[in-house]
């Protein structure tokens, strides 16, 4: 266990050491081809605005009357984000997107984009994150739709949202970066009404067309700032109507300032505390995909590249520790090599005494029954609607494939019921995100003796789930997390009252149940489905033809 601790110490001070280089570097090398760019400040910003005969402010208003009725030019990164790196989200696409291999490059080339500065460092980003990708392949399209909205959300500053965006008539966005990377967010989440960024150069190769991850179109200067205004501003706009939003520290927002009546700066302190709260969200977040669990900063990443040869091999360790060991030493063998886990309102002897019992679970991960079975000390046979060859082959207890058709699998509960307990898990697919799906009825209508157990997963590095990747890596990828956790609480059989035998219909006992666990776990319970998750996420309903 010491060894998992050392590591991320070591990555951190090897990115010091590298850090400390590059900047020695871009201030003796490259002083002066970046004084013009680096060191801008607000000062600077005030004194480009004044030159423009515009108004520069200090400080963001409090009152949202000072911007209603208006239009809101505002930056991407450092004015509606917090942060002005766009590493982490290049990073994403490279990961997500792409391959490790390419997410290796991205990183190994951090050092010589901090080098070059905001302008050369965004095109190196941009070819290493981009080139070979093909526009209308799902893997990468999935980033922009999928990984990158939550981390933008994270990341949104909540003075600039609630004080000059929510208020503003007519909203519209400047990013440095290629627009397809936030084009989607900002349009679905944000109600932004034009996104004005670079495009990406496409090559035509056969009948498939690739990125060359190369900029095209209106690139950082005169063309971009022309785009801009004239999206901003349409025909009949006057100058009066527009302000604009900018950071101090990054010049390359700062094109549209002369084009603006008001100009508001934000600057690094006020940006630090200002992050969104999770209630107020535009809207709120419910699916995500990708596999990254945390926010891919060139340190964490690199923390992350160090880990993962060892966490390849602990999770190799911790499933064999499911598969090969007796029950009674799961908890010592895995809590010994770094699995968390904890039952609560277990009761041994009644549960050892029931007979044919339902245990309606929630989902989480692929692993739910497997939990179920550890903490039962027994084997539980669970149904389930995906499953891959590899996981159906290892998995230590017995599991049965749902076929969707509700006569058939009503069928198959009962007779798994009738031959002794069963796992089940209604929302029929996975939520990262404190939410319950809707619960399918069916459980409700086979069995009046069931207990609900509410059980839930926590990660550090990489997610056991995915709409659209490998599932079969899904275990693989939960136990390679450095310490995965798992909670499991049993919450007593439904009363008899409250169920088909005391009068009640399958959908009232399910929604009874839905709500229950929701209270054990904190969780909001939904109306949403399988089918709108995998809409949202993969572009399709979730159910693959035979």
């Amino acid at each position: 266990m010491v060894f998992p601790t050392i590591l991320p110490k070591v990555a951190a001070q090897w990115l010091f050491t590298f850090y400390r280089a590059a900047r020695k570097l871009r201030r003796h090398a490259f002083q002066l081809y970046n004084r013009n760019t680096a060191t801008k400040s607000s000062s600077s910003v005030s004194q480009q605005a004044a030159a423009a005969g515009v108004s520069s402010k200090n400080s963001i208003p409090a009152d949202a009357a000072a911007v209603a009725d208006k239009t809101v030019v505002c930056g991407m990164h450092g004015a509606l984000l917090r942060s002005t790196n766009m590493f982490p989200y290049f990073m994403l696409v490279a990961f997500e997107g792409g391959s490790l291999l390419r997410a290796l490059l991205l990183l190994l080339a951090f050092p010589l984009v901090w080098a070059l500065g905001p302008a050369a460092g965004l095109r190196v980003m941009t070819f290493l994150a981009f080139a070979g990708l093909r526009p209308r392949d799902a893997r990468t399209r999935r980033p922009p739709r999928a990984v990158l909205p939550k981390h933008y959300l994270e990341a949104l500053n909540a003075v600039v949202y609630d004080r000059l965006w929510l208020p503003a008539r007519r909203r519209v966005v400047v990013t440095s970066a290629p627009r397809v990377m936030s084009e989607c967010f900002l349009k679905e989440y944000l109600a932004a009404d034009a996104v004005i960024g670079c495009e990406l150069q496409v090559v035509t190769v056969g009948r498939r067309r690739y990125f060359t991850g190369l900029l095209s179109g209106p690139e950082p200067g005169p063309e971009l700032r022309r785009k801009a205004l004239k999206e901003a501003f349409g025909a009949d706009e006057q100058m009066a109507d527009v302000v604009g939003v900018v950071r101090s520290s990054n010049p390359l927002d700062h094109l549209f300032i002369p084009y603006c009546k008001e100009v508001y700066v934000v600057s690094r302190e006020s940006a630090k505390s200002a992050k969104l709260a999770r209630d107020k969200y535009p809207k709120p977040l419910i699916f995500h995909d990708g596999r990254l669990a945390f926010l891919p900063t060139p340190a964490a990443t690199l923390a992350f590249f160090l880990f993962l040869p060892l966490g390849v091999i602990l999770s190799v360790i911790r499933i064999n520790i499911g598969i090969v060991l007796p029950y009674s030493l799961n908890f010592v063998a895995g809590a010994f090599f770094g699995i968390r886990f904890r039952v609560s309102g277990l009761r041994t002897e009644t549960t050892l005494r029931r007979k044919n019992v339902l245990y309606v679970c929630t989902h989480r991960t692929l692993v739910d029954p497997i939990m179920l079975t550890a903490a039962l000390q027994r084997p539980v046979p669970a149904v389930t609607y995906s499953l891959s060859r590899l996981s159906e082959m290892i998995a230590p207890i017995k599991t049965v494939r749902l076929t969707r058709d509700r006569a058939r699998d009503a069928e198959t509960m009962s007779r798994m019921l009738a031959r002794g307990n069963l796992a089940v898990c209604p929302e029929g697919t996975t939520c990262r995100e404190p939410y319950l799906l809707r619960f399918s009825p069916l459980f409700a209508e086979l069995a009046d003796d069931m207990e609900p157990v509410a059980l839930d997963a926590q990660v550090t590095s990489l997610y056991g789930t995915t709409a659209s990747g490998h599932k079969c890596l899904d275990p693989v990828v939960f136990f390679a997390n450095p310490v995965p956790s798992y909670r499991v609480e049993f919450l007593g059989p439904v009363p008899l009252e409250l169920t088909r035998a005391g009068g009640k219909t399958g959908a009232e006992v399910a929604n009874w149940v839905q709500r229950r666990l929701g209270q054990a776990l904190g969780f909001e319970c939904t109306g949403l489905t399988r089918r709108d998750k995998y809409m949202m996420l993969a572009g399709n309903d979730g159910v693959v033809a035979k």
